[in-house]
């Protein structure tokens, strides 16, 4: 079961989107399964949901030109972790499949050359 949800037109949600296709194409090439994409609650989104292993794994995509890996600590602050926290929660009440699975928050970090997956990147007790 793969869910996507469509996108607006604008520059910076199209760039997004293919930050998230090529974040997808990177993980489901270092064998995890993604099985959901911009999964939306109230209290926020998340960019893609994947399997590895034993573990279902949240992941927030920054695909950045301006700015380097060593600015993540802003684009995924504390407030932001809460939100894809939150929303994971979300997911899982309306996926009770996985619910027996462990729970990895990860980050993918796209630049024009380079992907970074960050494997357990925070945690719930953020």
């Amino acid at each position: 079961m793969t869910v996507s949800c469509p996108r607006g037109g604008n520059s910076s949600k199209i760039a997004g989107s293919r930050g998230e296709d090529r974040a997808a194409d990177f993980l489901e090439a270092s064998g995890l399964r993604v099985i959901a994409r911009n999964v939306r609650s109230v209290a926020g989104e998340i960019d893609i949901v994947a399997i590895d292993g034993d573990a279902l794994v949240f992941v927030e995509v920054k695909a950045w030109t301006a700015y380097s890996i060593e600015n993540l600590e802003y684009g995924v602050d504390k407030k932001k972790q809460r939100k894809i926290i939150e929303t994971s929660k979300f997911f899982l009440k309306k996926h009770r499949e996985y619910s027996d699975m462990a729970i990895r928050f990860d980050i993918v970090f796209i630049q024009a050359d380079a992907v970074t997956h960050i494997a357990s990147a925070f945690t719930e007790s953020v």
